[in-house]
């Protein structure tokens, strides 16, 4: 096989073969396709685009490019669930809780924080003493015991996915539809789950920014996954607006244990409920409305919260926490966001705060840069809201006192009034699965 004729062969809008596909992604994780040459690829696949079975199977070879994770022992129990990334997006502290305590496995591996989102592992990282990092044995253990793990995401699990999106990240190819939809599927399949529920998000704080652009994406992921004999299901939501209140480690975490105690913000419940719902009946095979029923008991009971407490103490994390949410603390340095006029609020965008709450300490610039816990941001007002001149819109949090008054400006730009109410906005658009492909 000549890389050459692999690129002309795209170039033309030609179907790559198995032996092909699954060639070259060898030979690149192997260092053995220079950069240049796999660069030109992906510009032909961003202008071609692939076939249904091109990007099943070049995310089937991604996959297998390293180690995955063998949950088979946990027959059709086990289910995992995936973000696109967003603002103030805690539904997995919430929905894995649920999703265990009625009967499922969620052994997960979950990536950090980069820019304005934040990261699983990062926010799980504010109880002290939590390990996000588990020797192979300790992680299906505790799958087993607690039927709950969320680790750190090994380098060693797809590979190639890794060199791809460096390289596309670089050559102006990341917002392609199968190479999207094949670097997050290939991770998911690798982590060994037998089910998998996705909530794509867009909006001005999503990546894809309208619910068409998202259904596509959501089509191909729940296309790629059926194709891998795994059961999947896909939930498009709406990230025009931080979901819930807060942004921020700590400060998400604490509004994630409210909703398991049952005083969690509505559109944090309804999403983590949606989800949980999926999940349940993906994992132990129910019927999708008496999953949701499965779920709202499971919150309404306290079992849910009594499985995210087992969770947190069996990884090592300080459950005192759990049990006094105080413990966790507040910022040094905090100031409120007021309103400068009467009306509502129109919009919020949700990009702009979440670049807000990085530069207070919430978030990374780079891969190097070390994250506040306590930082972030509680919004006390969204859209629909009235509001008074004076009215506390947000309260900011911060170590870094030299940062509030650049935060101030963000938020203050990020807010949107108006003097009549708006309409609500859509929380959730569509929901696919593999029926309604």
């Amino acid at each position: 096989m000549r890389m050459y004729d692999l690129i002309e062969k795209k170039k033309r809008g030609e179907a790559l073969s198995r032996e092909e596909i699954f060639e070259m992604i060898t030979l690149y994780t192997k260092g053995e396709i220079p950069d240049y040459q796999m660069s030109a690829f992906l510009m032909a696949v961003y202008f071609r685009g692939m076939t249904k079975e091109e990007t099943a199977l070049l995310t089937e070879a991604m996959e297998h490019s390293g180690d995955t994770v063998d949950l088979s022992l946990f027959g059709t129990r086990s289910v995992d669930k995936h973000s696109t990334g967003g603002v103030g997006d805690k539904t997995t502290p919430v929905v894995a809780p649920i999703v265990a305590a009625a009967g499922g496995v969620v052994a997960k591996m979950s990536g950090r924080g980069l820019g304005h989102t934040g990261g699983t592992v990062d926010k799980l990282e504010s109880f002290p003493g939590y390990r996000t990092a588990l020797s192979p044995a300790e992680f299906t253990a505790q799958a087993e015991q607690c039927g709950l793990v969320v680790i750190g995401q090994s380098a060693d699990l797809a590979p190639a996915d890794k060199k791809l999106y460096a390289l596309r990240d670089v050559t102006a190819t990341v917002n392609s539809i199968p190479l999207i939809a094949s670097s997050i599927m290939s991770k998911k399949l690798a982590a060994g789950t037998r089910s998998i529920v996705l909530d794509v998000k867009c909006g001005n704080g999503a990546f894809m920014r309208t619910p068409e652009e998202a259904k596509t994406l959501a089509r191909a992921m729940v296309e790629i996954g059926t194709a891998n004999g795994r059961r999947t299901a896909a939930v498009i939501t709406n990230m025009n607006r931080p979901l819930g209140h807060a942004i921020g480690n700590s400060l998400e975490i604490c509004e994630a244990m409210d909703v398991l105690r049952g005083k969690g913000p509505e559109d944090l419940t309804e999403v983590c409920l949606t989800l949980a719902s999926l999940m349940i009946s993906l994992s132990c095979n129910k019927e999708l409305a008496e999953a949701r029923r499965t779920a709202e008991d499971m919150l309404e009971s306290g079992k849910a919260l009594s499985k995210f407490e087992e969770w947190i103490a069996a990884q090592g994390g300080d459950a005192r926490y759990v049990r006094d949410p105080s413990l966790f603390g507040r910022a040094t340095h905090t100031r409120d966001v007021l309103a400068e006029q009467d009306g509502f609020i129109l919009s919020t965008n949700a990009e702009a705060l979440g670049t807000a709450a990085l530069i207070l300490g919430a978030g990374r610039a780079t891969k190097e840069d070390t994250i506040d816990p306590r930082a972030g941001i509680i919004l006390h007002k969204k859209p629909g809201d009235a509001i008074q001149k004076g009215d506390v819109i947000a309260t900011l949090y911060t170590e870094r006192e030299s940062a509030l008054d650049t935060a101030e400006k963000a938020v203050t730009a990020a807010v949107v009034q108006t003097d009549k109410a708006p309409d609500p906005e859509q929380l959730i658009f569509d929901v696919i699965t593999e029926a309604t492909l």
